[in-house]
């Protein structure tokens, strides 16, 4: 997607009306999620602005589903029938300083959130590597930065407000709710639409990005996780077509005066000169500020900045959790399917993130390695690859992102998650009519293949 598209997009939805459906933004053609691979199944579209408004909605109708910022690559957000997108409900409700907590709305972007939180001196543990998706969306299919320190980005939630499918508001904290809170906060879009989130922060901090070239695989199979702990926050880019790792990306917190004195060398791998894209062939432009020069936290811990493009736009990912205990035999594995792979990727990145809670989370009880696939859009060809990729990784109780492309079956997923039968009652009792289910849940929560 170009910029230009990109703006127009966030511009129209800011001018969108209060409760009225709007036809594939006043085109009457059906939206497309945000590279483009999607169109949603339906044009009836509603953009509430309060909470009561989404409790009329969902009273009324009695099947829909919530849309965030349109970046997941599957079905996991889309109807058939109704669609309630919270883009207008992105406000910051309270800022408790003493508390060190944020409550939002759900549909504000991080991009938004973010420079408001540093203007009061707060920030987040962490961000995605790009800024343009919202604080509810992200939460709920357990999207993550990096870092070996650093839990997914729904573990700075501290509470949330959810509208239950019949109308009801519940409250949840994660001091008080426990079991309810943990199934609750990465949802996977089943329990309720998440209007309000509070959110963790901590006093605001810089942080500083320095890219090194050509990771030879030898250091990276002898020294992971000193590679992957040698920032704050570490990504490792690679096309698995040599023995390098082509680019890692290490941001470092800069607090009290800490020493930022460049390193010439990082495992034999040599410091960029300049800025760098992810994937080499594209503009360094749309990248955050590197070469070690420290700035805000928001500035630095996201790769893309928040006025462009993220990644090449037009693209489909994948992504696969593994423990942190198997990643050098894990991505030994995907280097030998290098050839195979090659000719439909654009890049793909290594991240570390430490583990969590949450029932249907791909980090539950294990610190975790994610391994990223950004794709060309050649869907044919990465949906023979995909069970190919999964096969590999099955020996290490391979996990998938909830938002993202996967062939795994239901039966396999279910393995991988010990508290499935408890979340699918859960389901049951916020949601005893099914209004919110829809095929992707039909299909991967509760194996009733279409």
């Amino acid at each position: 997607m170009k910029r230009k598209t990109f703006i127009t997009l966030s511009s129209t939805l800011m001018a969108s009306s209060l409760i009225k459906p709007l036809e594939g933004l006043a085109q009457n053609k059906k939206l497309k999620n945000w590279s483009g691979n999607l169109e949603y199944s339906t044009k009836n579209i509603f953009y509430p602005t309060s909470v009561e408004e989404v409790q009329k909605l969902v009273t009324k109708h009695e099947r829909f589903k919530a849309l965030g910022t349109r970046h997941c690559f599957n079905r996991i957000a889309d109807s058939k029938y109704n669609l309630i997108a919270l883009t207008e409900m992105n406000k910051v409700v309270s800022l408790d300083a003493a508390a060190r907590t944020v409550t939002v709305e759900g549909g504000i972007k991080y991009g938004v959130l973010a420079p408001y939180l540093d203007k009061k001196g707060f920030a987040l543990h962490n961000l995605a590597s790009l800024p343009h998706i919202s604080v509810a969306g992200s939460i709920t299919t357990a999207t993550h930065g990096s870092g070996t320190g650093n839990g997914n980005l729904a573990t700075a939630v501290t509470g949330l407000e959810m509208v239950t499918p019949d109308g009801n508001i519940v409250h949840l904290t994660k001091n008080k709710d426990g079991d309810n809170f943990l199934a609750s906060v990465v949802s996977l879009g089943a329990l309720g639409l998440i209007t309000k989130v509070t959110l963790q922060v901590e006093p605001t901090y810089q942080v500083s990005q320095r890219v090194y070239v050509k990771l030879p695989l030898a250091q990276l199979k002898e020294n992971f996780d000193k590679i992957v702990s040698a920032g704050y926050s570490v990504s490792l880019f690679t096309d698995w077509q040599s023995e390098t790792i082509n680019e890692v990306w290490i941001k470092r917190r800069v607090d009290n005066g800490t020493n930022n004195t460049a390193e010439e060398e990082f495992f034999e791998a040599k410091a960029a000169t300049k800025n760098l894209h992810p994937i080499v062939e594209l503009s360094a432009v749309n990248c955050t500020e590197q070469m070690g020069v420290p700035g805000k936290w928001y500035e630095r811990l996201p790769h893309f900045k928040m006025g462009f493009t993220p990644s090449s736009g037009v693209e489909l990912q994948s992504e696969f959790f593994i423990p942190q205990r198997n990643a050098v035999d894990a991505i030994l594995a995907i280097q030998r399917l290098g050839k195979q792979i090659g000719r439909h990727l654009f890049i793909s990145e290594i991240r570390t993130i430490a583990a969590d809670k949450f029932w249907m989370s791909p980090c539950r009880d294990q610190a975790s390695v994610a391994i990223h696939f950004t794709w060309k859009q050649e869907w044919e060809a990465v949906r023979k690859l995909l069970p190919i990729i999964e096969k590999e990784l099955e020996p290490y109780k391979v996990r998938p992102h909830w938002g993202k492309l996967f062939t795994m079956s239901p039966q396999v997923l279910a393995s991988r998650y010990e508290k499935l039968d408890d979340f699918k009652k859960m389901i049951a009792m916020y949601d005893p009519k099914g209004k919110m289910q829809n095929d992707f849940l039909n299909t991967n929560i509760f194996g009733r293949i279409n």
